[in-house]
């Protein structure tokens, strides 16, 4: 059976289809196509407040797009999420209401405790140590999610204001930062035996840059080494240099930037990197929704 994602970032928007089989030991999930377009919402919405015509213009079109490979890929269900840049446009809710009508494709804008639970939906807590506990960093381009969980629960969640393009737009106030660290703060002072999660496509990137054997998980120390490399280089070296593509060659230093900020105020020093994501939680969702209808 194969599920849709849709993804609707403050820098890309992306459609995921994955194929899920069933087995005695469980479901697999196994990614099928991902599709990546760097719309970049959050350029409009984090300095003027709305979404621009020609940015609307492009979101529709790939919205039509992304519906007619939902039809050609026979999707069993799909779900179409939007986050912090759409939820913070003033015409957010306008543009959903005008894809719905001249698309016919439904858009939820969801809050960050939504995007926070449906990112944790993953279910990888099932796959680590339970003598451990983790924080869960989902670093955007509008926003950054952060999860706590031990014992395979999750303890506490909070989604705050700060994302790359944010960052590189110079929208991020003092005092975000000083919230933000002082959650990290209050909820992971004196949790013992502590690691980091990341997702998002800039964590991933990362690591692979680092090229570490074996899945094994990251240093906080690696990740600083990399940010000085990257930082070192202009955005014009660090894609002809390092092969990174324009949407990403900018983003990646002040998503360094934010990592580097958490863990270091938690004291972490190894972040594990399952390569997931928002997409990769709304199908989970939607296999257990499927589950459910036929219970």
């Amino acid at each position: 059976m194969k599920f849709g994602a849709i993804d609707i970032g403050s820098n890309a928007v992306r459609l995921l289809i994955t194929n899920v089989m069933e087995t005695e030991d469980g479901p697999i999930f196994k990614k099928s196509s991902l599709i990546r377009v760097p719309i970049r919402l959050g350029e409009d919405v984090f300095s003027t407040g709305s979404i621009g015509a020609d940015k609307q213009k492009k979101m529709v079109d790939t919205m039509h797009a992304f519906k007619l490979l939902l039809g050609v890929h026979e999707v069993l269900s799909f779900r179409a999420c939007a986050t912090s840049a759409m939820r913070n446009a003033t015409n957010g809710e306008d543009l959903v209401e005008h894809i719905s009508e001249k698309v016919g494709l439904d858009i939820e804008i969801i809050q960050g405790k939504t995007e926070a639970d449906i990112i944790f939906s993953n279910h990888v807590e099932q796959h680590l140590y339970n003598d451990r506990s983790y924080l869960y960093i989902d670093v955007g381009g509008g926003s950054t999610e952060l999860t706590l969980f031990s014992n395979n629960q999750p303890v506490a969640s909070r989604s705050f204001r700060i994302g790359t393009l944010r960052l590189l737009q110079g929208k991020v106030e003092p005092e975000y930062w000083e919230k933000l660290l002082s959650w990290v703060e209050q909820h992971t002072e004196g949790v013992q035996k502590l690691d980091a999660i990341g997702s998002g496509g800039n964590i991933n990137k990362l690591y692979k840059m680092v090229e570490i054997p074996g899945r094994a998980p990251m240093r906080c120390e690696q990740l600083k080494e990399l940010h000085q490399k990257l930082s070192a280089l202009t955005y014009e070296q660090r894609i002809i240099r390092l092969g990174l593509n324009p949407d990403r060659a900018d983003v990646i230093v002040p998503a360094c930037e934010i990592f580097i900020a958490i863990m270091q105020k938690a004291k972490i020093k190894d972040i594990i990197v399952p390569e997931i994501g928002l997409s990769d939680g709304i199908t989970h969702l939607l296999y257990e929704d499927h589950k459910k209808s036929l219970a």
